[in-house]
């Protein structure tokens, strides 16, 4: 990796690599959290509206500046994070990184097109509301964190949608969006000296974002409700759903957190992609229960969310349910064996490799790791990292996250 800051004061990150085909974008420490109680959904829309038009380029000559050479340009909107990238061949690199540069620091967000686009969010909303496999987790993270920015939904609402104007993206852009809260991120064959003479031409001048406001979130409450009680898509009691949807957990582990790995292989051990894990082979192999068990961890810089999602028949809902907190309580019961964490050490390791030789998100996960930790780790510090722990270990931070008093659960019925 190779790691430096620009006169203007943008952090730069690049990742060598042989292939010729290179991945850059920019991400931006603005997201859902950053947005102030009357702007619900605004990082999303921004990200929209970013590719409407700058003060040198229409909307139509944005879409065809990458596309034209074959190249793809695209973004996403997180928490704490909205990320712009293109995918291209090295040759145009000239092209690619002052586009990127220019839509990020320099669009108009003209009301002609915001009025447009909002018709495209709307619909990416409605969408979203047929997807309840989807849907549960922010609801579940709304109810997690309720009360505090991390609990808002990325995508925000349609009623506040359709009263934006330009001044409020514009407003909001001002306060979140600046290089020195940014990060330009580079994989492929490329060279510091390229990059440092490409970004040393003229660039659009940049806003000063202020400090951001959300409150401190502590790790985790002292006492998190326990709640089986069954809540659709708008807390009512029950859904037309073909499916019960569900989903348990409980707050976790900032990215920094040093427990933050244990319990990623924990996790990875219960219901990880593999179809042995531990809820696969118990609310699907053996008794045909489910078709998709997963558990994940999610990490933001304060805290973050482990949790169990199942889908299953409304009258399976109890007995899956039993289950998976029976191989919760078998977790913090007992220790794992050596040669049971050994196994899901190995496995995951695999796991690791196979996903890192995936480039693009590789240079997103980088981009997101280096843009809030100011750092990133090679794969073999995450290797040396699994290697580090023990049984002693895992067992307290099952005894930490799964202890049933802890759980929070949500239920589409």
């Amino acid at each position: 990796m190779i790691t430096f800051t620009l006169p203007n004061g943008l952090r730069t990150i690049i990742a060598p690599s042989t292939t010729n085909v290179v991945y850059a974008g920019i991400a931006v420490a603005a997201g859902t959290r950053h947005e102030l109680d009357s702007e619900s959904g605004m990082a999303h829309f921004v990200e929209h509206m970013n590719f409407k038009g700058t003060q040198r380029l229409t909307s139509m000559q944005i879409l065809n500046r990458m596309e034209s050479v074959g190249g793809d340009l695209n973004a996403y909107t997180g928490k704490e994070e909205t990320v712009f990238y293109s995918v291209f061949m090295r040759e145009h690199l000239r092209r690619a990184l002052p586009l990127l540069m220019d839509i990020v620091f320099n669009s108009t967000y003209p009301q002609a097109e915001l009025e447009k686009e909002r018709e495209v969010v709307i619909d990416e909303i409605e969408s979203y509301l047929d997807t309840p496999a989807e849907q549960i987790y922010d609801d579940f993270e709304a109810k997690l964190f309720a009360g505090h920015p991390l609990g808002r939904n990325i995508l925000g609402n349609a009623e506040r949608l359709r009263q934006y104007t330009t001044a409020d993206l514009r407003a909001f852009v001002c306060r979140t969006y600046s290089l020195e809260k940014a990060v330009l991120f580079v994989k492929g064959k490329v060279t510091e000296k390229e990059v440092r003479r490409l970004m040393g031409e003229p660039l659009p001048a940049h806003p000063v974002m202020e400090e951001d406001s959300s409150p401190a979130l502590p790790i985790r409450e002292e006492a998190v409700t326990n709640d089986s009680g069954k809540a659709d898509a708008s807390g009512g009691e029950s859904s037309t759903h073909h499916q019960a949807h569900v989903m348990l957990g409980a707050r976790s582990y900032a990215m920094t957190d040093s427990r933050h790995i244990g319990l990623a292989l924990l996790s990875n051990l219960l219901g990880g992609p593999a179809l042995n894990s531990r809820l696969s082979l118990a609310l699907r192999e053996r008794t045909g229960l489910v078709y998709t068990v997963e558990s994940n961890v999610t990490a933001y810089t304060d805290t973050g969310v482990w949790s169990v999602y199942f889908g299953c028949d409304h009258s399976d809902v109890q007995r899956c349910l039993r289950l998976v907190q029976r191989e919760l309580q078998r977790l913090v019961d007992a220790p794992l064996s050596q040669r049971t964490l050994d196994a899901a050490r190995r496995q995951m390791k695999g796991q690791m490799a196979i996903a890192a030789d995936s480039f693009e998100n590789s240079a997103l996960a980088m981009a997101k790791q280096f843009l809030l930790t100011g750092r990133t780790y090679t794969l073999e510090e995450r290797f040396a990292q699994l290697d580090a722990l023990t049984p002693e270990l895992l067992y307290e931070i099952a005894c930490d996250i799964f202890e049933p008093s802890r759980l929070t659960s949500l239920i589409y019925q």
